[in-house]
């Protein structure tokens, strides 16, 4: 490869750039690219800075009262966490973008990356003071509560002598370094905690540096009485003249970088002949060692100070960010609380009662939706398990994007291989950030006696599709399930999503042709009941959306994504919306299309739900009456979505999935609690008086009360091989001359 340019990376590997780089990542930009509306850019919003909204908004949780305050300061946690990964993956890509194609233009705002990477910077310093401000608020409400996080500037005696006994029992994990003429720079890993500091021999000046990786990262103890939380970076910090006893300590810190996450496809990940496995974690392990976007520095370093650790990390002075959060607030986890520090604890419930056993007989009659984490998931993995048992299970085809650390999908999956069925897991290796453990789960699995197939070269395969497939006597049978969330117990706990499972044969015929498909490592063709991306997606919301076009002032559209920002789909809302057509959106994210734009999006109302829980399904409301359809499924409408991944969406098209789905749009529609509403600049409000309105308790209301349970009326099978057996007795009866 023709390494053309080559960004400084001191600290890490060099990352190089070539022809080919620059040429994959236009070919990428210009896939996404469509033709602007007539309503130009004055409808749309960039794409980075409408994220860096949605994560204003859930920083403003943690700066809201009405919430517990340890889930406050887990709100905060969540705030950085996010904005560590924007940086990691957007600002990453960003940064490739400007040095590889720097005069490419935003279609929808103009921006170049350039002037993406100024903005974003800047809002995220904004936001950074709003953040600093919501700390202070918190460590007050805390130490109102008995709970103290140290300043080791206010140290109690016993304070003290607690710090330097803790400071002496972790010391031997301590490995000081001083980075001079003699000592180069070494290796700072991506998210990892150091101690650095200013040292001084007379007219000469060294950088040290400590690595906290070793350490854990908060300790708890009780003094009078009260909780005392002790950080060890902080305290690490205080200690550092013993650390460098032959120098003379001037100042000190705690830094923190953020590597670009933004990595090139290799070549031989695309080849017929590749260790796609191995492969992968080549990748992983350029990952690790790419140039730094962000620095941050938890103090107050002088100028000279700050320029010396920039200058050192080859960081610029605008991706310096210097505050005094800490970089881990976990410990919230780890005192001793009361209630109302916490929400009170919701399990998801065991609405359905269906038992193992009772799945097929159950579903050969009705649909079955189930609403996370309101309902559990166990219902799902009962039914793999019977899946397992039953003789006339031939097959089990499922595709996984992100697993639990201690999967048990992956157990009933391994189960029903170990019982002779025919199991085939498509596993995405790229799912961003859980590569490892895909990787780790593909050989379980293999193992297990599995087939395991990794994707598609060009797409990944995002969607959440599982296909039963049964062969009652001379019947092939289907049980398709179609999610919206990933087959991960503990995300379930966590996450709004919906799945729907159905044995409709129509929809299990598409989604056999969809695996058959993917085994062949080919892009699945569009279906007929299924909506499949990138084939068969856009092109069906499209065609829905000019339906409803179509009526005027009588068609209704309701949209619930995570996020938005096709340009098609986009400009056709708009187009709708200019007909008179009601349009209601609930992005909990990413939203490019600005409402209330007169004469364009007048009609179109942008709202985002940030609460207890994460909100991630995706529903597709068009039409009202009787002409009213309903959808769900995997995707959003990035271009990411609508073009570049396998997603899978059904119709609910039954009484029990229609009305769930219709009552979840309904709660969000009513939601004054949780609920912020987009402007036609691009900023969100809370609407006032909405205490008592959430969506998230009302749905929990809701589907714990929904109750499925098995109908003892017999199934079509079983009345026909009942009428058999009559029929037989009766010939007997007839034989013998009996009546």
């Amino acid at each position: 490869m023709d390494k053309e340019m080559t960004p400084a990376n001191r600290g890490g590997a060099v990352t190089g750039y070539g022809k080919t780089d620059r040429e994959k990542l236009e070919a990428k930009l210009r896939q996404d690219e469509s033709v602007l509306p007539a309503s130009g850019s004055r409808c749309f919003t960039d794409r980075e800075l409408s994220w860096l909204q949605f994560n204003l908004r859930v920083l403003n949780e943690a700066g809201n009262r009405n919430v517990p305050l340890l889930e406050r300061l887990k709100f905060l946690s969540i705030y950085y966490s996010n904005l560590d990964e924007f940086f990691m993956v957007r600002v990453g890509s960003l940064t490739h973008r400007n040095v590889l194609l720097p005069y490419y233009t935003d279609p929808k705002t103009g921006y170049t990356a350039a002037t993406q990477i100024k903005k974003v910077l800047a809002e995220t310093a904004r936001q950074q003071a709003k953040a600093e401000s919501i700390y202070r608020e918190l460590l007050h409400d805390l130490s109102e509560k008995g709970i103290d996080v140290l300043d080791f500037r206010r140290l109690s005696k016993e304070e003290e002598t607690i710090a330097r006994k803790v400071f002496a029992e972790h010391r031997p994990l301590l490995s000081p370094r001083v980075v001079d003429a003699r000592h180069p720079l070494p290796f700072l890993g991506n998210k990892e905690s150091y101690m650095a500091a200013l040292l001084g021999k007379g007219e000469e000046v060294s950088l040290g540096l400590v690595s906290l990786y070793r350490l854990p990262k908060f300790t708890v103890f009780e003094v009078s009485g009260r909780q005392k939380v002790l950080i060890m970076s902080e305290l690490v910090r205080y200690m550092a003249a013993q650390l460098f006893k032959k120098y003379e300590l001037r100042e000190s810190c705690v830094v923190r970088l953020t590597r670009n996450a933004d990595v090139f496809i290799e070549e031989d990940l695309r080849s017929y002949d590749a260790d796609y496995r191995a492969s992968m974690e080549k990748m992983l392990r350029k990952r690790k060692r790419q140039q730094p976007v962000r620095l941050q520095i938890d103090g107050r370093p002088s100028k000279n100070f700050r320029t010396l650790l920039e200058k050192s990390l080859h960081v610029n002075e605008k991706n310096t960010f210097i505050s005094t959060v800490p970089f881990d607030l976990g410990f919230g986890g780890e005192v001793h609380r009361t209630a109302d520090m916490k929400y009170p604890e919701r399990k998801s419930v065991r609405s359905v009662k269906l038992r193992k056993g009772e799945y097929f007989r159950y579903l050969d009659k009705h649909d079955l939706l189930l609403s996370f984490p309101h309902q559990s998931m166990m219902p799902f993995i009962e039914m793999l398990y019977e899946a397992a048992d039953d003789p006339e299970v031939v097959s089990i085809r499922i595709t996984l994007y992100r697993l639990a650390a201690s999967s048990k999908v992956a157990a009933a999956l391994a189960y029903a291989a170990d019982q002779g069925k025919d199991v085939l897991c498509l596993l995405e290796l790229r799912a961003r950030f859980d590569e490892q453990n895909n990787i780790d789960y593909s050989e379980v699995l293999e193992d297990a006696g599995c087939a395991v197939i990794y994707g598609l070269p060009e797409q990944k395969v995002h969607s959440k599709l599982c296909l039963i497939t049964r062969r009652c006597g001379d019947q092939v049978r289907y049980i398709t399930q179609v999610g919206s969330g990933n087959y991960n117990e503990v995300t379930s706990e966590q996450y709004c999503d919906v799945s729907l499972i159905t044995s409709d044969p129509a929809v299990g015929q598409d989604a056999s042709a969809v695996f058959d498909a993917l085994a062949l490592g080919e892009v699945p063709a569009a279906a007929d009941r299924l909506w499949v991306a990138p084939e068969g997606y856009k092109s069906r919301v499209l065609e829905m959306l000019e339906r409803e076009r179509a009526k005027g002032g009588e068609g209704f559209v309701a949209i619930k994504v995570n996020s938005l920002n096709d340009i098609d789909v986009m400009s056709a809302l708009i187009d709708c919306s200019r007909a008179g057509v009601t349009v209601e959106l609930y992005i909990r994210g990413i939203c490019c299309l600005c409402p209330g734009i007169p004469g364009y999006t007048d009609n179109i109302t942008v709202r985002s739900v940030v609460g207890r829980y994460l909100e991630h399904s995706r529903i597709f409301v068009f039409g009202r009456g009787a002409e009213q359809r309903i959808f769900m499924g995997s995707g959003d409408l990035l271009n990411r979505n609508t073009r570049r991944r396998v997603e899978c969406f059904i119709e609910a098209v039954t009484p029990e999935t229609r009305e769930p789905l219709l009552e979840i749009m309904e709660a969000l529609r009513q939601d004054r609690e949780n609920g912020w509403v987009m402007q036609s600049d691009g900023s969100y409000i809370l609407e006032e008086g909405g205490e008592g309105t959430s969506s998230q308790d009302r749905l929990y209301r809701y589907f714990s009360e929904r109750i499925v349970e098995n109908d003892p009326e017999p199934t079509r099978e079983e009345e026909t091989e009942q009428a058999k057996k009559n029929g037989f007795f009766a010939g007997l009866l007839r034989l013998f001359g009996w009546k």
